[in-house]
């Protein structure tokens, strides 16, 4: 439910922008205040999974999203729906990681990949099946129902979890690190904001945002090196596999994020599509990415996280070339079968990322893992949103408002995107060659994202 809320309103954002009179650069704050909130979040889930208890934790933040989905669909301004959709974060942020802790439990490391493979389902569907879900609400009601859809389901979720999940007592844990979680927090913000503006119209404000989002970070480094209890342990960056498993995460989840804010605006901007027909046009990416993501498992196993995350990455090359060289004219399935081909790239490489990382440490270390590789496929998905939004709308603000104008603006727009897929073949490939010189660790748990906070 919190993965498919996060893709939903993007197939909506072009009608967002309408109905709330903004512009798209503005109304992607919608996307990326809920991805932002959902990073924020991740890093205390295992502190209060131990502090309050699992199964108790899961419920209140299924109740938090949610009542914030209820008040998204009540907001009568891009403020309001922007900061609703933030509270939202902050309980779909929770509900991920610590259902993986309730999950973790009653799984072995045999079965890591596997089990990795199929929490890896939503991850990659959703940014397809989101949108498609969004389009038949919009066609059938308006705007206000992709956020009323939630509120059966989330009851429906609440009273299974307290029906079906286990009680479990609250554990002692250490103080909450509330400088290193302050620090990171704000750092995040203003990198994301200081790198959408610059993508935008570069200016003072932006660049004193990004010295802002650096030196914050230079702090919340220094202080985790120094804390007894740090929200996060970033000494297990020395370990060149999860260094370059963390990168290519990063960097996969910006392509994956790309495709779920461009796809549906290309489709619609481009060739002037309803909503309900610009969701089918996205299914192909739904087909990539299921088929691989059912298999990555297994290549995982058979060939190594590393080398399984480096095909996948090269799938995504392969899929974002076609969209800097297609026209408007371009035949549908011209640009369907690089959808395929970029979502089988998702499917294969995002969550074999994630378990490399993992079976590279110890089992004492994946609660401090866990939860830094999980903010940082968000962060890589809310920086992505703001600067490739941004830089489309400084293109079509450039260009004259035909076809060929806002074509135009895509096209470099994709540019950008392809460059990030590179740079994500490039990591993979020295992740690659890092987990060949070291092999992985095989007594690693399944990933539970707690952290000792």
């Amino acid at each position: 439910m919190s993965f498919l809320d996060a893709t939903i309103v993007n197939v909506a954002l072009r009608t967002l922008a309408a109905d709330l009179r903004t512009s798209l650069d503005a109304i992607q704050w919608v996307v990326t205040a809920y991805l932002l909130a959902v990073a924020a979040v991740i890093p205390i889930s295992g502190w209060a999974a131990r502090r309050f208890g699992a199964r108790r934790t899961f419920v209140a933040a299924v109740v938090l999203f949610t009542v914030a989905s209820a008040l998204c669909a009540l907001a009568q301004s891009s403020g309001q729906l922007i900061a609703f959709r933030a509270l939202q974060g902050i309980g779909g942020g929770l509900i991920m990681p610590v259902g993986q802790i309730i999950l973790a439990r009653a799984a072995g490391p045999a079965r890591l990949p596997r089990v990795m493979a199929v929490v890896g389902v939503p991850v990659v569907l959703a940014p397809v099946f989101g949108p498609f879900a969004g389009g038949v609400l919009l066609d059938w009601a308006q705007w206000q129902w992709i956020f009323l859809i939630n509120l059966p389901v989330g009851a429906a979720a609440a009273l299974a979890s307290l029906r079906l999940l286990s009680r479990d007592e609250p554990q002692a844990s250490a103080p909450l690190d509330l400088p290193g979680l302050v620090s990171v927090c704000v750092s995040m913000v203003a990198l994301t904001y200081g790198l959408g503006e610059m993508g935008r119209d570069p200016s003072a404000t932006a660049v004193l945002a990004l010295v802002a989002g650096v030196s914050l970070l230079g702090v919340f480094v220094a202080h985790s090196l120094r804390a007894a209890h740090p929200l996060f342990d970033i000494r297990l960056y020395r370990d060149q596999v999860f260094r370059a498993a963390s990168l290519s995460s990063f960097l996969l989840s910006m392509g994956m994020y790309a495709g779920m804010v461009l796809m549906p605006l290309f489709f619609q901007s481009v060739h002037d599509t309803d909503d309900l027909t610009t969701a089918a046009l996205l299914v192909p990416s739904s087909a990539g990415a299921a088929i691989a993501t059912q298999l990555s498992g297994r290549a995982t196993e058979r060939f190594g996280g590393g080398r399984t995350v480096f095909y996948g990455a090269l799938l995504g090359v392969a899929g974002g070339v076609p969209f800097v060289l297609i026209g408007a004219n371009t035949p549908y399935p011209v640009i369907a079968t690089a959808m395929l081909i970029s979502g089988a790239g998702a499917g294969l490489s995002v969550m074999p990322a994630m378990t490399t990382a993992f079976r590279a440490l110890s089992p004492d270390q994946i609660g401090h893992a866990a939860p830094q590789l999980n903010m940082v496929q968000r962060l890589g998905g809310s920086i992505a949103t703001a600067v490739l939004v941004a830089v489309l709308q400084n293109g079509m603000d450039s260009h004259e408002p035909t076809q060929a104008g806002t074509m135009s603006a895509f096209t470099v727009t994709f540019g950008w995107v392809l460059g990030a897929a590179v740079l994500a073949a490039w990591t993979a490939l020295v992740l690659a060659r890092a987990q060949r010189r070291e092999p992985p660790r095989v007594d690693a748990p399944a990933p539970a994202p707690q952290s000792r906070a």
